[in-house]
């Protein structure tokens, strides 16, 4: 009969330990890395240009003022998921690569958020003046959105790097009970069976049974 650890136990709270932090950072994994995606798709900056002697108005949106953020948060994800298919010393630089992408979506972010470079190449090319550069420039508050996201994306990384020596990992070899599955056994060869004989003879078996 398997002992039930006393609630109070050390054993019993590494459990409640490891299945709160892998619940929190699964949530802030997933919703970091969909929150960093969505604000990169939105309208970051806009100013004007001057066009022929008139204003022409001009916006860029998070991607085009840089994709890092984007393509963290998808590393991010990546990493989050393959937390489950390693163990030991692999769970321990998959969770650090998990954290690394959320303080670099922070920090891409952040530093997008002053950003003119996408809107003045924007304005060359309306005005036909490399020399160009955009007027009246502002920003939105997307790029915080997106470095919030990067700041959920550490966390899930920082609580793996803790606690993720106490999450499961995923396995072929068991079933849901934790018992290893056993091997299919072919059936023996029947002997009044020439086909069966030429089958066991083709996996290398005694057809004989000697």
């Amino acid at each position: 009969m398997t002992a039930v650890p006393h609630p109070r136990s050390p054993a019993a709270g590494s459990a409640r330990a490891g299945r709160l932090s892998l619940a929190v950072a699964l949530l802030c994994g997933a919703l970091g890395a969909a929150v960093a995606l969505l604000a990169t798709r939105q309208q970051w900056a806009e100013g004007t240009a001057r066009v022929a002697g008139g204003s022409f108005p001009l916006t860029a949106s998070g991607s085009d003022v840089t994709g890092v953020p984007a393509a963290l948060a998808v590393v991010g994800l990546a990493a989050l998921v393959a937390v489950f298919a390693v163990r030991r010393a692999g769970r321990v630089v998959v969770a650090a690569l998990l954290a690394l992408s959320g303080a670099g979506t922070v920090a891409a972010a952040l530093l997008g958020a002053s950003d003119s470079s996408a809107l003045d190449e924007k304005a060359a090319r309306a005005s036909g003046d490399t020399s160009a550069s955009v007027a009246a420039l502002s920003h939105t508050a997307w790029p915080y959105v997106a470095a919030a996201g990067g700041v959920l994306l550490l966390l899930a990384g920082l609580l793996a790097l803790r606690y993720g020596r106490l999450w499961p990992a995923m396995s072929g070899r068991y079933e849901r009970g934790g018992t290893p599955q056993p091997r299919r056994r072919a059936p023996a060869a029947d002997p009044d069976r020439p086909e069966d004989l030429w089958k066991a003879l083709d996996r290398g078996e005694d057809p004989t049974g000697a």
